[in-house]
């Protein structure tokens, strides 16, 4: 049975005429003859009485009427809410955001910010690997971008060439951590040695997080004896992996803290080891849509 046969019977209710009801329902005679007899064969009776001019309902056509009211009532107040909720959806601002941030940053921060709903989340860009994320916005595919950075990304350049704004919205830390070994210390730790360097598992070299460790031991003499087992490009595979037992590694402090406070994980080195980060919200410059413009106006204030 379909909507449109529920339709054409309130029609044929309200003119009590097959002629006029079939040009409101903008079929012809035949058709819409046709779809009545295939709604009383789908109901198992008779809803029209034929022999009377005008046509009249029986009995079951008019429990039936009721029934048609309510069901299309529904469907077009139903259909009323998917449209308005598809407009405000659509109306939201498209944001690419790191895995990790979005686990571990991104929703209590817009939630803070009091604007999370007006974002939506473009979930493509769990796919995104550091400057895939600049590349989305110049292409369209999110109007902004939440992300770490830092002085050592290999593509900065293009954040200081005037085509994008940004905001830094926090500030983090990545935490070098390692799992225990039964004394309480950490089973892999910093600094290492040649004989026996410290396992570790990486971030992928296009990523933001890779370059930001290598320059801060570079920048701070920090010499650090490291075997890379693998590369990653989510902070979330890191910690699995540390937290089997396959090497250290370094985790944003906001990921590492619950670990730490249960036991989990241990520090690999002290604070000197540790990497600075910005959270930074980046838009293009020559954005013009006004609920991006307002609420980022709203964000420098």
């Amino acid at each position: 049975m379909e909507i449109r046969w529920l339709e054409d019977f309130l029609a044929l209710a309200r003119t009590r005429h097959f002629s006029r009801a079939a040009e409101q329902q903008h079929v012809s005679q035949p058709t819409f003859s046709r779809r009545i007899k295939l709604l009383e064969e789908a109901m198992g009776t008779t809803l029209i009485n034929r022999q009377t001019l005008p046509l009249t309902l029986t009995p079951a056509g008019e429990l039936f009427q009721e029934l048609c009211e309510r069901t299309t009532r529904d469907v077009r107040d139903t259909r009323d809410r998917i449209t308005a909720l598809e407009a405000e959806a659509s109306a939201r601002i498209s944001v690419g955001s790191t895995q990790g941030l979005f686990s571990h940053f991104y929703q209590g921060w817009a939630r803070e910010a009091g604007i999370a709903e007006r974002l939506k989340l473009n979930l493509n860009a769990t796919n995104w690997i550091g400057e895939q994320f600049l590349d989305a916005l110049e292409s369209g595919e999110c109007e902004l971008v939440l992300c770490y950075w830092h002085p050592d990304l290999p593509w900065r350049s293009r954040l200081d060439a005037g085509k994008f704004d940004w905001l830094v919205v926090a500030r983090e830390a990545l935490v070098p951590v390692s799992i225990a070994d039964d004394t309480g210390q950490p089973r892999f730790g910093l600094p290492g040695n040649a004989e026996q360097p410290v396992p570790l598992i990486a971030y992928h070299s296009r990523g933001f997080l890779q370059s930001a460790i290598e320059g801060h031991l570079g920048r701070n003499n920090l010499g650090a004896n490291l075997l890379p087992l693998n590369e990653n490009t989510q902070s979330s595979s890191i910690k699995a992996l540390v937290k089997q037992g396959f090497g250290m590694g370094w985790l944003p402090r906001r990921m590492s803290e619950k670990s730490e406070q249960f036991g989990s994980l241990v520090r690999a080195g002290d604070e000197r080891w540790d990497v600075p980060l910005e959270i930074r919200l980046i838009r293009l410059r020559d954005a013009r849509s006004p609920d991006l413009l307002n609420l980022w106006k709203q964000l420098e204030t």
